[in-house]
């Protein structure tokens, strides 16, 4: 166990040969962290984790220096030494000293590091209004330069096999099976761990051969922003040093690692920048389609291990609802890179007015990374009007005749055309009362060569009613529809289109809609 003594010895600035004026103490999960002035002293707590292993003195000491030895790869003029804390003279009192010196019984070690400048760390400098977006340029150039001469080959490539990735993956579900219910939905348990053996099932020849190609590197193992200061030079520091499976791995899943952090704090432009220029430095074409596979594996395992504070009898009540509400996040960016497509798709989400097509549509796009073709704003735009402009006509008259219902359904199509060709999955929100429009957006994707699915919201007219009302009175709502409308259109919707059952999917959206969202998404991962 740790010393009972060490940290109210290791809060005191007199313990410090330095005399820091204050000392912060911060911790994790498996350490304490001694903020002294221009230095700090890392700890590590006596804990047994499975993948990690601190239990004893030795073990503590042996990890203490291979955090020495590794971060100096990045960090050469940060990691200064690893230090002992001993007990010395009749009343045990702690002192720090060099590990190897003379003294009395070491208790502990801690790695002692040159304080880094909060004010450069990267987390920091992105939020500012002149912040430069060629720091990932630079950041990705500085880790392809890493990547190529870390160490590779033997053991490593052993490591970082498909058979140790499908490990590390079984490891992950075996270890927050019992956080199902309190920092994941059993929904999106089940949803990641079938999107994950699918892929690997799917490219298991790629990942062996990126193994036999040595893409395996020994790498950091933790890239996230926090681990990365902006000063004179790129400083990258604490990785990885209790378990080399983490840090043999694919330099695909080390640049997801970054990508991931920035996705999570909101930069997902920066992130696609940092990936597009990283797979062009290391000359990787390959990695673009891992990246989300890997993007998916750190936001869980960033989830379970902010998960592990929830039984740390040292983190108070607060301290573990703040943990709870992070793993969450966490958990729920792995299901939004579990959900998203390997290629293109158009996927049609109709129904009737007010049967919630639009806010499945709006819920579903950021989880597949999906642009929206609203036919209710695309059909004003052609006309030269405002999206909220109200056109309170006859049912079939004026703007929602049908020439201007077809140019409407025609240039939907080819904007989704565009898109569908860059790459991009596409959903168009639309009634498609017509059985001739599902069937033109079928060929469209048949054409492309792109998977397709129909979505049909379908719900009480009770329900309907309510939205409509409520609808009415919302004056940002581009929609036009009307209760006295939806009898009409109900009437006038035709139901034999000759679409295969495999390409639609009815959802009820009376029910929650993560539960319609979660039923779509299940069906396009099938």
């Amino acid at each position: 166990m740790t010393h009972p003594r060490l940290v109210a010895a290791m809060s005191d600035p007199g313990f410090y040969p330095h005399r820091p004026a204050g000392v912060e103490m911060v911790q994790t999960h498996i350490s304490y962290v001694f903020i002294a002035g221009d230095e700090v002293y890392k700890v590590k707590k006596a804990v047994d984790f499975g993948f990690l292993d601190f239990t004893t003195l030795e073990k503590r000491r042996h990890y203490c220096h291979e955090e020495l030895r590794l971060n100096r790869r990045l960090a050469p003029e940060t990691y200064l030494e690893v230090a002992t804390i001993r007990e010395e003279g009749r009343d045990g009192r702690l002192v720090l000293g060099a590990d190897g010196g003379a003294g009395g019984r070491v208790v502990d070690y801690a790695v002692r590091m040159r304080k880094l400048p909060p004010e450069r760390m990267l987390k920091r400098l992105i939020v500012a209004r002149d912040f430069d977006p060629a720091v990932f340029t630079a950041i990705a150039d500085k880790l392809a330069a890493f990547h190529r001469q870390a160490e590779t080959g033997g053991r490593i490539d052993e490591i970082g096999s498909p058979e140790t990735i499908r490990h590390n993956h079984e490891e992950n579900f075996a270890q927050t099976e019992k956080y199902i219910g309190m920092t994941i939905p059993d929904f999106q348990f089940r949803f990641i761990r079938n999107y994950i053996f699918r892929f690997m099932e799917e490219n298991a020849a790629l990942l062996a051969r990126r193994v036999r190609e040595h893409r395996i590197r020994d790498g950091h193992g933790d890239l996230h922003l926090e681990h990365i200061v902006v000063d004179r030079e790129i400083v990258i520091f604490d990785c990885i040093e209790f378990n080399e499976r983490f840090r043999y791995s694919d330099v695909a899943a080390e640049a997801a690692f970054l990508a991931m952090d920035l996705d999570y704090n909101g930069y997902e432009d920066h992130a696609d920048r940092f990936v597009t220029d990283y797979a062009r430095l290391a000359g990787d074409g390959e990695l673009l389609g891992l990246i989300n596979f890997y993007k998916c594996y750190y936001a869980y395992v960033r989830g379970k291990v902010v998960s592990f504070r929830l039984d740390d009898p040292a983190i108070d009540v607060r301290g573990k609802e703040e943990a709870r509400q992070l793993a969450v996040r966490y958990f729920d960016l792995a299901y939004t890179y579990a959900a998203r497509l390997e290629q293109p798709a158009l996927i049609l989400i109709t129904g009737l007015m007010g049967t919630g097509k639009s806010v499945l549509a709006s819920l579903a796009a950021p989880r597949l990374g999906a642009a929206v073709i609203r036919t209710d704003v695309l059909r004003k735009e052609l006309l030269n009007l405002a999206p909220t402009d109200r056109h309170h006509v006859e049912f079939g008259q004026g703007i929602y005749g049908e020439d201007i219902s077809e140019q409407t359904y025609a240039a939907a199509h080819e904007r989704a055309a565009e898109l569908l060709q860059s790459g991009r999955p596409v959903i168009i929100d639309a009634s498609y009362k017509r059985a001739r429009q599902r069937n033109d957006a079928m060929a469209l994707a048949r054409r492309l060569g792109v998977p397709f699915l129909l979505v049909e919201c379908v719900c009480p007219d009770e329900a309907v009613r309510e939205r409509l009302e409520r609808r009415a009175r919302d004056p940002r709502e581009a929609s036009d529809g009307r209760w006295e409308i939806y009898a009409a259109q109900k009437g006038d919707y035709d139901r034999e289109d000759g679409l295969p059952e495999d390409n639609r999917l009815t959802v009820d959206s009376s029910r929650p809609p993560e539960t319609c969202l979660h039923r779509t998404l299940a069906r396009l991962r099938s």
